[in-house]
């Protein structure tokens, strides 16, 4: 069911570069330019085999959406670290050049995953894939972010009350029909948002199909897609990650239903369990736990109703766009089954 998202295709004509403009910037000739399938946010293409351009779509925008030059920055601060990311190349902002904003980086060969489940492989190949996972974001959360250089890549502290702030609006300006459980988590998860678990460089999107493993290996070679990246609370970047138990496959990527420890996949309190022991952190309230995972399954169900208006007004990226924006209201129902959940708890 992942394959349409998988490899490449000729270049959408809603997307097509001005090859010569793109060669006199890059001073290099190029011999060829495919579009990746994966991706409903910034397009993004293969040239010549060896480098991804990751640009910002054509049309109007959302205000801070579709951000490739915070993603440039980001990268190129985690790569001096040995992060794993892509090399990066160049950062153009100059939208005479193809339109809009884009930046280049090293093409990584590899293997991208988009079914949780894992399906084919083994219950060894399976657990090792995701304690790689967990092992990657564990790096990430501990890395630093003064010492890379971005103190001021995002406002330390209040960072749940500025996201929801912000998701809140995105998903008012892109709103295409009432879904009562979006309208109840804008009121209730502001007035609810927990004591805030540190600050550190948070992905945003740090998804199991946002990163590249080695052809032969349980190794991550890439994280990809850092658009939502700032400084942030880690622990809502880890249970953004964490979704996918909560999530059924048939909504959106997930696992939510599915016999995990039968495959081979560690069980969530297992999974959170490694991550703390990581990242020296202790145990996690439940009740915590469950506002994070409220607070995300609100976030992504306002990121896909983005995708939906962009879908309307013909400027989505993916042609399977369409299904994204279809699971809205689904993702926002069980992010207030999630609250409600939090509410019995406390009766």
């Amino acid at each position: 069911m992942f394959e349409q998202f998988i490899g490449t295709k000729p270049v959408e004509e809603r997307h097509r570069l001005d090859a010569a403009r793109l060669e006199q910037f890059l001073g290099f000739k190029i011999t060829q330019i495919e579009q990746f399938k994966g991706g409903q946010s910034n397009p993004t293409y293969k040239i010549n085999g060896k480098y991804v351009l990751r640009r910002k779509p054509p049309g109007k925008l959302l205000p801070s959406a579709h951000a490739v030059e915070r993603e440039y920055r980001v990268i190129a601060a985690l790569h001096k670290t040995g992060f794993p990311v892509a090399r990066p190349q160049v950062l153009c902002e100059d939208e005479s050049v193809i339109g809009t904003a884009f930046y280049v980086m090293d093409y990584v060969d590899g293997r991208v995953l988009w079914d949780p489940s894992l399906p084919g492989m083994g219950k060894a190949e399976r657990a090792a894939i995701w304690d790689e996972q967990n092992r990657v974001i564990s790096q990430l959360h501990q890395i630093d972010y003064r010492a890379v250089g971005l103190e001021d890549f995002g406002k330390p502290g209040n960072y749940i009350g500025r996201q929801v702030e912000r998701w809140s609006k995105q998903y008012r300006a892109s709103e295409t029909q009432k879904i009562p459980a979006m309208d109840h988590l804008i009121d209730w998860l502001p007035k609810n948002i927990p004591p805030e678990a540190g600050t550190s460089v948070v992905h945003g999107d740090f998804r199991l199909d946002n990163t590249i493993f080695h052809p032969n290996e349980p190794r991550i070679l890439a994280v990809l897609d850092w658009e939502l990246s700032t400084l942030g609370d880690p622990l809502a970047d880890f249970a953004y990650h964490c979704m996918s138990w909560h999530i059924p496959p048939d909504k959106f990527r997930g696992m939510g239903g599915l016999p995990i420890e039968e495959l081979g996949i560690p069980s969530e309190a297992s999974y959170i369990k490694s991550y703390c022991t990581r990242t020296r952190r202790a145990a996690i309230d439940p009740v915590v736990w469950d506002f994070y995972l409220a607070y995300n399954l609100f976030r992504i169900a306002a990121i896909c109703q983005g995708i939906a208006k962009r879908v309307l007004e013909g400027t989505a990226a993916s042609q399977h766009a369409q299904e994204a924006a279809s699971k809205t209201v689904p993702l926002a129902e069980l992010g207030w089954q999630q609250v409600e959940k939090i509410l019995r708890r406390a009766a």
